[in-house]
């Protein structure tokens, strides 16, 4: 028997859904016609692949093996194919994004309409995810690019800093003073009740993290996993929240109150796999963020 990609495929359904049933439902076959190929593909290579003795299906050693590299070479065939149909002169192409939730509310809608404006046959795939799943997305060739944040990265990710970004309290314009906020103390955060992001978000992780640093217990009286309705229960309540600068900028019912000292700034950074294939779409996209970034006068990374 030939060797065939869809053998590989079935194999890898089955070691992921650790059962020949769920396989066949994903790949649309009948559960007999996935076990026979997969025997096939057994008979092919000369090892035992699958391990059907227990309750459920697992590879063997000689399975994890060979699944190792078929997971390669089905990636490195992706990104041949995508190499192929890579148009230089950007009159169409494809882009797959991935950005940590902050991002989604002020940073990929422009980008999206000027890549749309200058480059129109470039379809673009948006995903927002944690930065740990973007990371993970790249490695798997499944995403060309990230928008997260600077720091450890996980081996085979670069990282290009992009700009800092800086964090505020941030409370409903027509209930503060007229005129530029005074800087709040920290040690008077307890003062105000705040709304927060969940802890779905890094932002709350760094948020906490100044908070313990500076031993104030804040009052949090709502937590919410949606950046758009903590910008509405801000906007129609008293308490205050602690997002970007960029966020309530771009918000006119919405102003950021300077914390003293500071919320430490965090560096916004474009991911991708390090040896992956760049793509012309990629590239262009690439381009246009640092252009955006310094028309926009973001502070320096």
């Amino acid at each position: 028997m030939a060797l065939e990609l869809r053998h590989l495929r079935y194999l890898l359904a089955v070691a992921e859904h650790a059962s020949f049933t769920r396989a066949a439902e994903e790949l649309r076959i009948s559960q007999p016609t996935l076990s026979q190929q997969v025997k096939q593909l057994e008979r092919t290579v000369g090892v035992q692949l699958l391990d059907r003795t227990g309750r459920g299906v697992r590879l063997t050693d000689a399975g994890e093996t060979y699944a190792h590299h078929a997971r390669r070479a089905l990636r490195d065939l992706a990104a041949a194919e995508r190499a192929v149909l890579d148009i230089a002169d950007l009159s169409r192409g494809h882009l797959r994004l991935a950005v940590t939730p902050t991002f989604t509310a002020y940073l990929v809608g422009p980008l999206a309409a000027e890549l749309h404006a200058s480059h129109p046959g470039i379809t673009l795939d948006v995903k927002e995810m944690a930065q740990d799943h973007i990371e993970a997305g790249l490695l798997g060739d499944r995403l060309d690019l990230g928008i997260a944040f600077h720091g450890p990265h996980l081996p085979g990710v670069t990282a290009t800093p992009l700009y800092a970004e800086t964090l505020s309290l941030v409370a409903a314009a027509e209930r503060e003073a007229v005129g530029a906020p005074r800087p709040l103390p920290v040690a008077e955060l307890p003062s105000r009740q705040l709304a927060l992001l969940s802890d779905d978000f890094a932002t709350r992780g760094h948020i906490d993290g100044y908070f313990a640093a500076h031993r104030v217990r804040p009052r949090i009286a709502v937590e919410a996993n949606s950046i758009q309705a903590l910008t509405e229960i801000v906007r129609r309540t008293d308490l205050a929240t602690v997002l970007p600068d960029a966020i309530a900028h771009g918000h006119p019912h919405l102003t950021p109150i300077p914390l003293e000292p500071a919320l430490p700034t965090r560096t916004v950074a474009l991911l991708r796999r390090e040896s992956g294939y760049r793509s012309a779409a990629a590239r262009a996209f690439t381009r246009l963020t640092e252009a955006h970034v310094r028309a926009r006068g973001y502070t320096p990374a």
